[in-house]
C-alpha cells in the first residue's frame, strides 16, 4: 500500500475539527485511505451500497442519528446528509466525529455550500504522485522558492519520461502490466465518470454528447479556454459549454487554471487555462500511445505539461507552504506554464519543455514575469528532459524534471 501525502493532513484535521471531507477523483485511493483509518474503531459506511444510499436519501436525520466517529464514503450521492451532520455537530462539537469522502465537489452545490462553514475542513486527494509511487519525500517546492534546485544524474529522461507521463497516477491503472490494459481501464473510467458520477450532481441535457465534448477538451488541454468553441462542438450555447466544463471540474476530470496578472502589466491574458488532472486519462481521451507520443514531440509537450501540472498540485498537498497556482500570458504570447504565489506574495514560475536542450529564448515568459513581480519574484525554472542543472542568469535556471520528486 502506498503512503499518501494527505494522510497526516487528515489525521491533523481530525484532531481538532468535527468534520473532515476528502475530495478527489473516483478511484484515486480515498476509500483505501479511509478504510485504513476505519481500523481505529470508526464505523464505515459507503453510499455506493444501494441499501445505505436509499436509507440516507429517505431520512437523512435518522441516518445520522446515533452515528459517531463515522466514515461516510461517496457523500456526494446523498448531499442532504451534510445538513443533518451540521445539526448533530452543532449539538456536539467534539473533533473527529465524521470523516467523509466525495468523488464530486459537493461544496459547489447551492443547498450545501454554506452548511458546514467553520465546522468542516476539506482536503483534496488526487491520484498518486510519482514521489508517492517511489516512496520519496519531495522538497521541490521549498527548494524552488529558495532557489536551491540542482542536477540529477539518475533523472528519468527520454523514453522512460514518455512512459511515466502516459501512465498517469491512478493506482489501478499503474498496477496493470501493459499499455493496452491501462488504456482499457482508463476508457472504462471515463465512461463511468460521464454516465454515473455526473448524474449524481446534475441534470445533463446532452449526456450522449459528453464523450465527444471530453475528446474536444482533451484536444484543448493546456490551452486557454474557449467556451463558445467548446459549446458549439455539441450544439450548445456558450453558457452551457461553460456549465459542462464546471461540472467536469466538479468530478475532478479537468481543472481550469486562473491567470496571474498585475496592474504593472496592462496587456495580460485574463482567460483561464484548461488542464486534464491526469495525464494517463488525457492520453486515452486523445488516443495517444507510446509510439504516437514518441514520434510527435509537440504532442509529448502537451502531455508532459499536464503531467507536471498534476504533480505540482499533488506536491502542494504534501508541502507546508500555502500556495495558489496560476498561469501567465501576455499579448506578445510570452507565457509561463505554472505560476505559484505564496501567501506572503512571493512568486515562482515553472516552464515545461519536452526537449533535452534549453535556449535563452525559452526564458522569455519567466523574464517578463520577473520584471512584473520585481522584489516578489523568488525564482523561475524551466523543467526539461535532461539530467543537468544549468543557470540562465539571476534567479533563472533549467533543471531536470526529476527535481519534482527529489
Amino acid at each position: 500500500m502506498y503512503e499518501r501525502f494527505v494522510e497526516h493532513r487528515v489525521e491533523e484535521a481530525l484532531s481538532d475539527t468535527p468534520v473532515v471531507l476528502i475530495t478527489g477523483p473516483r478511484r484515486a485511493g480515498k476509500t483505501t485511505l479511509v478504510r485504513k483509518m476505519g481500523e481505529a474503531g470508526r464505523t464505515y459506511i459507503t453510499l455506493d451500497d444501494q441499501t445505505a444510499l436509499e436509507a440516507a436519501r429517505a431520512d437523512p436525520s435518522g441516518f445520522i442519528r446515533g452515528l459517531d466517529r463515522a466514515i461516510i464514503d461517496e457523500i456526494q450521492r446523498a448531499p442532504d446528509l451534510l445538513l443533518a451532520i451540521k445539526k448533530t455537530v452543532d449539538e456536539d462539537y467534539r473533533p473527529g466525529r465524521f470523516l467523509l469522502t466525495g468523488s464530486a465537489n459537493v461544496l459547489t452545490l447551492p443547498r450545501v455550500a454554506d452548511s458546514l462553514a467553520g465546522r468542516m475542513e476539506t482536503l483534496r486527494m488526487l491520484p498518486l504522485s510519482h514521489a508517492e509511487i517511489v516512496g520519496a519525500r519531495p522538497t521541490f517546492l521549498e527548494r524552488l522558492f529558495a532557489g536551491a534546485l540542482e542536477g540529477d544524474k539518475q533523472a528519468i529522461v527520454g523514453d522512460d519520461l514518455v512512459q511515466l507521463a502516459l501512465m498517469g497516477g491512478f493506482p489501478e491503472a499503474i498496477a496493470r502490466e501493459t499499455e493496452r490494459r491501462r488504456q482499457d481501464w482508463a476508457r472504462s473510467y471515463l465512461t463511468s465518470v460521464l454516465t454515473r458520477d455526473l448524474r449524481d450532481i446534475a441534470e445533463i441535457e446532452k449526456l450522449t454528447e459528453l464523450p465527444k465534448f471530453v475528446r474536444l477538451l482533451a484536444e484543448h488541454s493546456g490551452q486557454l479556454v474557449n467556451y463558445s468553441q467548446l459549446g458549439s462542438s455539441i450544439n450548445v450555447s456558450y453558457k452551457t459549454g461553460q456549465r459542462y466544463v464546471a461540472l467536469l471540474e466538479q468530478v475532478f476530470l479537468v481543472a481550469t487554471l486562473q491567470p496571474w496578472y498585475t496592474n504593472a502589466l496592462k496587456r495580460i491574458a485574463k482567460t483561464p487555462k484548461l488542464h486534464f488532472l491526469d495525464s494517463g486519462l488525457l492520453a486515452t481521451a486523445r488516443g495517444l500511445n507510446f509510439e504516437r507520443v514518441k514520434a510527435n514531440r509537440e504532442v509529448f509537450g502537451v502531455l508532459l505539461e499536464t503531467f507536471v501540472f498534476s504533480e505540482v498540485l499533488k506536491l502542494m498537498t504534501a508541502s507546508d507552504l500555502r500556495l495558489t497556482p496560476y498561469h501567465f500570458r501576455d499579448q506578445q504570447m510570452r507565457e509561463v506554464d505554472i505560476v505559484l504565489e505564496r501567501d506572503d506574495g512571493m512568486i515562482v514560475g515553472i516552464e515545461i519543455k519536452a526537449s533535452a536542450t534549453v535556449k535563452s529564448s525559452d526564458f522569455g515568459g519567466l523574464r517578463t514575469l520577473a520584471e512584473a513581480c520585481k522584489d516578489r519574484f523568488a525564482y523561475g525554472v524551466v523543467l526539461y528532459d535532461s539530467t543537468d542543472f544549468v543557470p540562465f542568469g539571476d534567479k533563472l535556471a533549467a533543471a531536470p524534471l526529476s527535481c519534482l520528486w527529489g
